[in-house]
């Protein structure tokens, strides 16, 4: 038998009226409880109703898609989620003003946000989500004018690195809806080794060169390695080794 989470994923929802009522968001969310439905679960019952040719769920995921994360949704304007179909101002005030309450609770439960001053700085936030991981993955930290981080580091891509897969648009999209002042750059190398290759440090200047048009400094780069019986994590700041000019 299907769980809820694996039900609301499966495509093709139709109207909400005519899924079995366990599955229906508020019915899903009733009976295994609101930490253990899925994202667009949770959206369908902020949102409460679809509209002809569009269940409520239907819409949700679409705003999921749409924005890639649900910190991009939240940093949407009211304009720009009410001309959406299916949407409405009255739906974009709701949504926004609860993803709003979202990010104030996280900001009461963390009041002394980290500042990012150094490398060293950068590399023990994300030091957890590096062990372990056995492909590269490439993080924007978003600073406010203290230097301090707006929110969880925000994983651009996964794979392989390369100006494809780490384009300005993605790196700096969210930093620009959160109107950050400054980013740091951030990746991981999985054979341990961070020493940067010659397309890090392409991809570097190309991003500082794009921060510079959107008004947004990045500070740095940072690669992380892995403990090789060093007893430490290594890691390499970019604008420490003079290989680019921030």
């Amino acid at each position: 038998m299907k769980t809820v989470r694996e039900a609301m994923v499966y495509p093709g929802a139709g109207r909400v009226r005519d899924m079995p009522e366990r599955l229906r968001p508020r019915e899903a969310l009733e009976r295994v409880g609101v930490s253990h439905v899925t994202d667009d679960v949770l959206l369908a019952v902020i949102l409460r109703s679809g509209v002809r040719g569009c269940s409520v769920i239907d819409l949700a995921r679409r705003l999921l898609r749409t924005y890639g994360s649900l910190t991009a949704l939240a940093g949407a304007p009211v304009n720009e989620l009410a001309a959406l179909k299916g949407m409405g101002r009255v739906k974009a005030q709701v949504l926004t003003a609860s993803l709003e309450l979202g990010r104030r609770m996280n900001e009461e439960k963390a009041p002394n946000r980290p500042p990012i001053r150094t490398p060293e700085d950068a590399a023990a936030v994300l030091r957890d989500r590096v062990h372990g991981l056995d492909r590269e993955v490439f993080w924007v930290l978003m600073l406010d004018s203290k230097n301090r981080l707006k929110g969880r580091p925000v994983a651009v891509s996964q794979g392989l690195l390369d100006a494809s897969l780490v384009h300005p648009r993605e790196v700096f999209r969210e930093a620009i809806r959160s109107a950050v002042s400054a980013v740091v750059l951030a990746h991981n190398h999985p054979s341990g080794d961070c020493q940067p290759s010659a397309e890090d440090i392409r991809i570097t200047r190309q991003l500082v060169q794009a921060g510079r048009i959107v008004d947004i400094k990045v500070l740095d780069h940072v690669i992380l390695g892995t403990d090789r019986g060093a007893g430490t994590d290594p890691f390499l700041s970019v604008r420490e080794a003079g290989l680019v000019e921030f």
